[in-house]
């Protein structure tokens, strides 16, 4: 059975151990993240961006999620919608739109990869790809490399509903059960896949319920409550990284964009079901937590707003300006970087030197055996 975690009134974030500016940082990390994705999204209808793909909606629950890791130590496994988990991670909005334009500066890769394929090796963030979920058994492959060397860390890997359909989704979950992993999976559940409605991927209301099978708990939280989906990542990060194992955290959220500029969701979803998420925006519910607090008033809010806006736009114009990735620099970091070593060779233009630099240089194990010649010893 999956916990669920209960939204609460009154002064919580204190006995979370978050303090007020703690709280601010984090509204402003959300707010940061919804300008970017309002910014990026008039500049693919400008022709300037031929593709992006939104965070509306989820940053309450990435902000949450995410802000418990220790950076520095801890590993971010995101998919393509996180951008605002990347924000929290340290990445800045030209980071972003480096992306978006494809630049040579572009930190997620130099250019070469679509937007929102986030990476950066120095804030430990794990490079993903397009294919839905394949970033889940990667993820249990790097917790079970902390484990094993005995690190103090934790991986955080976050993903849609729909990779949970995926088979890698299974292997990396059932895989990190069985190994007592310590990494916490976040399920940012917006109820489609894409356009496929969960009632249609699965034969069960709440996607942590599955955590069982895998032998670890699973927890549901409402995913526009910033404060509770910081609480149960909290519980889950701490846990793993005692030794606990695994959790699975659904974090109920919706999107109220497309999937992608690609998408057109008037197909699969009415205007009328759109506007009603719109209306418990976690921007909207957080802030209405802020001024409860005494933290921020509307002049407040709305200064907080046109700064960052400012920002936003002259991050933009830098990102615009920016030097792009020379033709020459195709192949960088495709292969091994450097100049190759000397080949050996038996003097026969070839033979077994040449074949065992193959095989070092392609894997070894996976290259195919060869039958041994006529007259060579096996």
């Amino acid at each position: 059975m999956a916990t669920r975690v209960q939204s609460q009134s009154g002064s919580r974030h204190s006995a979370l151990g978050l303090s007020d500016q703690d709280l601010l940082d984090m509204y402003r990390t959300m707010v940061m993240a919804r300008l970017c994705d309002e910014a990026q999204f008039r500049l693919n209808r400008q022709g300037k961006a031929p593709f992006v793909v939104p965070v509306s909606g989820h940053e309450g629950c990435q902000v949450g999620s995410a802000w418990p890791y220790q950076k520095g130590k801890d590993v971010f496994v995101p998919y393509y919608r996180d951008m605002a988990i990347c924000l929290t991670a340290g990445m800045g909005p030209r980071d972003v739109f480096l992306a978006v334009f494809g630049k040579k500066d572009d930190p997620s890769s130099g250019g070469r990869q679509m937007p929102a394929h986030w990476s950066s090796k120095r804030l430990g963030i794990l490079t993903g790809s397009s294919p839905i979920a394949t970033q889940i058994p990667h993820a249990a492959g790097v917790a079970y490399a902390m484990k094993y060397r005995g690190e103090d860390g934790a991986v955080g890997c976050w993903f849609g509903d729909g990779a949970t359909s995926e088979g890698d989704w299974h292997e990396g979950l059932n895989f990190s059960g069985i190994h007592k992993l310590p990494v916490v999976w976040y399920c940012e559940n917006n109820r489609y896949a894409i356009s496929v409605p969960l009632s249609k991927q699965m034969a069960v209301k709440d996607v942590a319920v599955r955590a069982e099978g895998y032998g670890f708990e699973g927890v549901i939280v409402e995913g526009n409550d910033v404060l509770a989906c910081y609480e149960a990542s909290k519980n889950a990060v701490e846990k793993a990284r005692a030794g606990g194992g695994p959790t699975l955290v659904e974090l109920k959220t919706y999107r109220f964009h497309p999937h992608t500029s690609d998408d057109d969701d008037r197909a699969y979803r009415s205007r009328e079901e759109v506007e009603e998420a719109k209306r418990n925006d976690s921007l909207i519910v957080f802030a209405n937590y802020l001024k409860d607090q005494g933290l921020i008033n509307e002049d407040g809010m709305e200064s907080l707003r046109a700064g960052l806006k400012a920002e936003v736009d002259a991050e933009v114009g830098a990102a615009w300006n920016a030097e792009d990735p020379s033709a020459e620099s195709g192949l960088l970091h495709v292969f091994a970087d450097g100049e190759p070593g000397p080949r050996r060779s038996n003097g026969d233009g070839g033979g077994d030197d040449e074949k065992s630099d193959a095989l070092e240089s392609t894997g070894g194990e996976a290259t195919p055996a060869e039958a041994p010649a006529q007259g060579e010893k096996v």
